[in-house]
């Protein structure tokens, strides 16, 4: 936010230096990023009065002028394409310096005498315009210095506000602040309605109130702007860095530099019938102001006729219906905008407004009527005109409610490190225009104002007494605190223990994006919709991931890319499920191996790593853990079909392990053999409590089998089988040899089986591992179709 010292001093003026307010502002949050003199320095400039005008008798593009400096008439050369008789301007006498220490010296212009200099305002140093000489107003007394004409002594500050201070960005804003810190009341201009002399008003529809929850029109009839902005006018908004361009336009960017609401003009002849808020229709297209033609979305916010857009809402008009010198009927508009809604709309059409600037951040609610009166009053003061009355459309519903919040006391006190009396708290709350709404035993119900979007919370209201009472004045004490021990459950795992599990075995964590591409995420989740983002930081970053495989995938093309041949990549964090109306944020654990299984060395060779590498591999995991996890041949859409295992456990699903599906590899352009895994971590951290068991002292009994049975049939099936029927005092079951022969038959295969039982008190004997042995025989046989094999 830029603004005239000068200007801010009439709002509210504390017996202080320039560099007192300055350093003020800063320690109460506002930091003054700089700040600069309004005008070059020059010395010996008057206003003029140029008398004549004659051609120069060997110039085409000079003129000798009489010039009348209030005490002497001089003959002045001029090669300025505006010069002409009775015109006021700088005159920079003979003696004078301007800018750059340049002198101002008697001297000959083609053999004609010159005594003085008409100065543009680029000479002065005011800006940066060359058009010609700087006329101006008639009223100028003539004689009078050019820097008490224009009150130049004077400085420009530029205050660097965080986004959440939107409040500050007006002169009414900075005032506040400044009268905050010095016990004063800001003297803010009267803002009176201004009385209708028309019955006609705008027809004004809004049919998106979520996004404009409060709109004013006001019809200003036979209004000329061909007149001149107030020279007074053009000053503030050149300090502020803003350009003066016409008195309508003007006006709108005084109204918004001085009160903070942005608002805007249309020409009544341009608009069709009425106006309508609404959101755009996907394809429409408008022309900007700028000249720019843009193609709407149907997430864009913009007021329209009932024929096309007219502008984009909070942003920028259009130039079909912006107003001209030819103008006569004004359309004004002035209205509060949604923050979410505009947020990022500026930057996606390649535009920054000083409007879209304030309203993204948020524009008081309250603030649209004074600032259509005050805009009224001025246009009328400048460019005449017949006001109508004001029409408002709002929606209660969607206005922000107002905020009531409870400061503690004790927790002010907490905070601050320092116990504040009552009546300086209740006294420093009034001054910042918060008003308490009830005396609380301990503390205070406080009413939050319309313009401070920022304070929703009671740490909101604390660092508000905080920085108000002085930040030097807070006690500098070192932070201290108890450390508890947290509650764990021994049952638990914690996630670095996985990690650290991953690591030892040759894994790198990767930490990613939660913000992904979408054509990526519907290539490993095609059946979950990705959560879109209002404002992404580009295309290729527009969704919530629903599966971490998105960014590992990614980032397995990145090291590919680097010849990097062997990859192996895990990764903790949370996937983003849409359930209903709520985001489920999932912990989950994934990663991705690439290549040989082995570094490259000289005994291990150059094997690739393969489905049953990372089987083991998690299941090494889910032993540490003390987990029993099983694995399910099924289908995954990312998954390769006949690679794919889906992981249970107590029959639920807790994740996924395959090979990366043929064609998902080919559109990502990957190479290699391709194995992933995931898993939801609420599911595998919970395991065992770890408990002491004695060793047995009696000897442990062994009997093997040898079964035919299905090649279709899982190994888990023949091991869930065999410990349900093998009793409680079975230690181990094995699997020690696997065969497949023509002799077996087609679609068989042998299995050989190692049992082990043994008793923690004494020793089992023959007939009962027989008896358990024969169960186990039976139960293969009947509910897996197994055979012995002689």
């Amino acid at each position: 936010m830029k603004f005239s010292e000068q200007w801010l001093r009439e709002w509210v003026n504390p017996e202080i230096s320039s560099q007192e307010l300055m350093d003020q502002i800063t320690m109460a949050g506002l930091e003054v990023d700089g700040y600069e003199p309004v005008a070059g320095k020059f010395e010996g400039v008057v206003i003029g009065e140029v008398q004549s005008v004659e051609p120069h008798p060997d110039a085409d593009k000079l003129r000798v002028c009489q010039v009348n400096d209030g005490s002497q008439t001089v003959q002045v050369v001029c090669g300025a394409p505006n010069v002409r008789a009775g015109m006021k301007v700088p005159f920079a006498v003979v003696g004078a310096v301007l800018p750059g220490d340049f002198k101002i010296r008697k001297a000959k212009l083609r053999g004609q005498p010159s005594e003085g200099m008409l100065c543009s305002e680029s000479e002065l140093g005011l800006s940066e315009s060359h058009d010609g000489l700087m006329e101006l107003p008639a009223d100028a007394p003539v004689g009078t210095g050019m820097s008490e004409y224009l009150q130049l002594d004077d400085i420009a500050i530029d205050v660097d506000l965080t986004p959440n201070r939107s409040d500050c960005l007006s002169v009414k804003g900075i005032a506040r602040e400044v009268a905050v810190l010095n016990s004063l009341v800001p003297q803010q201009p009267a803002i009176d309605p201004v009385e209708a002399v028309h019955s006609e008003v705008p027809d004004i529809r809004v049919d998106a109130p979520d996004g404009c929850p409060r709109y004013l029109g006001r019809i200003l009839r036979n209004v000329n702007l061909q007149a001149e902005t107030p020279l007074w006018m053009q000053e503030k908004l050149r300090r502020s860095g803003v350009r003066s361009i016409d008195p309508a336009v003007d006006v709108t960017n005084y109204v918004m530099l001085e009160l903070g609401q942005p608002m805007h003009a249309f020409d009544r002849n341009e608009i069709s019938a009425g106006i309508v808020v609404r959101m755009a229709g996907a394809g429409e297209k408008l022309v900007l102001l700028d000249g720019q033609e843009v193609e709407l979305t149907d997430k864009t916010l913009v007021i329209a006729d009932h024929e096309k857009p007219i502008a984009i809402a909070g942003i920028m008009g259009g130039e079909h219906s912006g107003v001209s010198a030819d103008t006569r009927d004004l359309v004004l508009e002035s209205a509060y905008f949604d923050p979410i809604t505009l947020a990022g709309k500026a930057r996606y059409y390649g535009l920054h407004t000083d409007a879209s600037h304030r309203f993204e951040r948020g524009v008081d609610y309250e603030l649209a009527r004074d600032a259509m009166e005050r805009a009224t009053q001025l246009l009328m003061d400048i460019v005449g005109g017949e006001p109508g009355e004001v029409v408002e459309v709002s929606s209660a519903e969607h206005l922000p409610e107002e905020r009531v919040i409870d400061l503690r006391s004790r927790r002010l006190a907490d905070v601050l490190g320092l116990e504040i009396d009552r009546t300086t708290v209740e006294t420093i709350l009034a001054r910042l225009g918060l008003r308490i709404d009830k005396l609380l035993k301990e503390g205070w119900r406080i009413v939050v104002p319309s313009y401070r979007p920022d304070i929703s919370i009671e740490e909101d209201l604390i660092e508000e007494v905080g920085r108000i009472y002085g930040y030097n004045n807070l006690p500098v004490t070192e932070p201290t605190g108890a450390l508890g021990l947290r509650e764990n459950a021994e049952a638990t795992r914690p996630v670095s223990a996985i990690n650290s599990y991953f690591v030892s075995h040759g894994y790198q964590e990767a930490i990613t994006y939660s913000f992904v591409d979408p054509k990526v995420q519907t290539l490993v989740d095609p059946e979950r919709e990705g959560i879109a983002l209002a404002n992404p930081i580009s295309s290729d970053l527009s969704v919530m991931r629903t599966s971490l495989w998105s960014g590992l995938l990614k980032t397995v093309a990145h090291n590919q890319n680097r010849q990097q041949s062997r990859i192996r990549l895990f990764e903790t964090g949370l996937r983003f499920v849409q359930e209903g109306e709520q985001i489920d944020q999932q912990p989950m654990l994934a990663g991705v191996v690439v290549g040989p299984h082995y570094p490259e060395n000289w005994a291990n060779g150059r094997r690739a790593a393969d489905f049953f590498d990372v089987k083991g591999e998690l299941e090494g995991l889910f032993s540490l853990l003390g987990i029993e996890i099983e694995f399910h041949a099924s289908r995954h859409p990312a998954l390769h079909p006949g690679q794919t295992a889906e992981l249970t456990r107590d029959g639920e699903s807790v994740g996924w392990l395959g090979t990366l599906h043929p064609q998902v590899q080919k559109n990502l352009e990957l190479n290699g053999t391709i194995l992933m895994f995931e898993l939801s971590l609420n599911s595998i951290v919970t395991g065992y409590v770890p408990n002491f068991k004695e060793i047995s002292k009696f000897p442990e009994v062994r009997r093997d089998l040898a079964i035919i049975i299905g090649s279709d049939v899982a190994f888990a099936d023949v091991k869930r089988v065999a410990r349900k029927h093998a009793g409680e005092r079975l230690t181990a079951l094995r699997a020690f040899d696997v065969y497949e022969g023509e002799s077996l038959g087609e679609g068989n295969r042998s299995l050989a089986l190692s049992l082990f039982w043994q008793h923690p008190e004494r020793t089992l004997n023959e007939d009962e591992v027989h008896t358990l042995f024969n169960g186990v025989i039976e139960a293969l046989k009947e509910e897996l179709g197994a055979t012995l094999r002689s």
